[in-house]
């Protein structure tokens, strides 16, 4: 997972953060700066991680802080936080299927 943008600024270098627990309404991470609540920020989540063209799945999504915690890594902190909006982006190629002549599927072409 990467955090793109705090607020509305961008990373310059997007921070790798460590996911926790993700659900279809929110994530938890940690990462190693204060985010207080109500923050906005844009999230890079890697669902599928495979090498590239192989199918991997990524969720990009704006999300804001909705709870801080401490947590037992120092200079970490814990964060939940809740889906405004989100996209997926998937990098593999879907193979266009024919039918023949027969009406049935043709997987080879």
């Amino acid at each position: 997972m990467r955090l793109l943008r705090v607020s509305d600024q961008p990373e310059p270098y997007p921070v790798t953060l460590v996911t926790r627990n993700i659900s279809s309404s929110g994530i938890y991470f940690l990462a190693p700066r204060i985010l207080p609540p109500g923050t906005a920020i844009e999230l890079e989540v890697a669902l599928l991680d495979r090498p590239p063209g192989q199918g991997r799945v990524q969720m990009c999504t704006a999300a804001h802080i909705v709870r801080c915690d401490a947590v037992d890594m120092p200079g970490w902190f814990g964060y939940a936080a809740s889906f405004d909006d989100f996209a997926l982006r998937r990098d593999d190629v879907v193979p266009i299927r024919r039918c023949d002549q027969t009406g049935r599927v043709n997987k080879t072409a």
